[in-house]
């Protein structure tokens, strides 16, 4: 695994009680914890039920946008090159996205992850064999950088991962990124951009050297170690509101942060 890309596998675990910008997001002390709020599988969900259908496109949009390349992984490994991948992936989501598609969505469905591949799977099923400049749109759906996705795939080991197996490891390190950038943009919000640039280390698993760090910084090696601490249990919560927003109920998170372990353990 690159360590700057999929965080610090370690230090996942319980959760602060604490939103993004670190406060206490029940209120205070005493106040019930875990709250799970609306998140944008649970809108996406909600349209199935006939509600607004929308902010329904709009949140499940979001998602493909931050989920797109375990799937491009996805048809990759089994074996489409890559703009017969982008054109397949492309043409699923712009039939996913479409509102009858939506309006079909019943709760049950569960975890976004497992919603997204079942659904691509059937998608391929009907589309496999099919030419795809004479049968597909491809107006692009969702936007990404074709060309990012070639030098990903190409960094990809020459492994025996299944193409599910690719996908579940591609997730991971998509949930780990988004949940950096997150963090980073709560401390520059803060005016921390540079504490955050100086520690990262911390939850990306690189390794910090606490005394060169205190020489850069002019900060004592005591209070780095404390920083660096509070960086991680930021981190780990930050985590868990990423993984709330791909689920429908909370007591799935768990569940999901398993599954992230197992993956990266590939």
């Amino acid at each position: 695994m690159r360590a700057d890309r999929v965080g610090a596998v370690a230090g996942f675990g319980g959760g602060e009680g604490k939103t993004v910008s670190g406060q206490d997001k029940n209120g205070g002390a005493g106040a019930p914890r875990d709250v799970f709020v609306t998140t944008r599988w649970t809108v996406v969900l909600a349209a199935g039920r006939g509600d607004d259908t929308e902010t329904a496109r709009t949140a499940l949009g979001e998602l493909c946008q931050t989920y797109w390349y375990p799937l491009d992984a996805f048809v990759r490994r089994r074996g489409c090159g890559p703009q017969d991948a982008e054109d397949r992936v492309q043409g699923f989501f712009a039939r996913l996205i479409r509102l009858n598609s939506i309006a079909e969505l019943r709760r049950g469905e569960g975890r976004f992850r497992a919603f997204l591949l079942g659904s691509l799977k059937h998608y391929l099923a009907d589309e496999w064999d099919r030419e795809s400049a004479a049968r597909r749109d491809v107006r692009r759906t969702v936007s990404w950088d074709a060309m990012e996705a070639d030098a990903r795939y190409a960094a990809e080991p020459a492994d025996a991962l299944s193409p599910e197996r690719l996908y579940a490891r591609q997730w991971a390190f998509a949930l780990l990124e988004g949940v950096c950038r997150r963090l980073r943009a709560a401390y520059e919000a803060e005016g921390k951009g540079g504490l955050f640039v100086l520690l990262q280390g911390a939850v990306t698993g690189g390794s910090l050297d606490y005394g060169d760090l205190a020489g850069r910084s002019g900060q004592t090696e005591g209070a780095l170690r404390v920083a660096a601490h509070r960086l991680r249990q930021r981190y780990r919560q930050v985590l868990r509101e990423a993984i709330a927003e791909t689920v429908e109920r909370p007591e799935e998170v768990e569940s999901e942060l398993a599954d992230l372990r197992r993956a990266l353990a590939e």
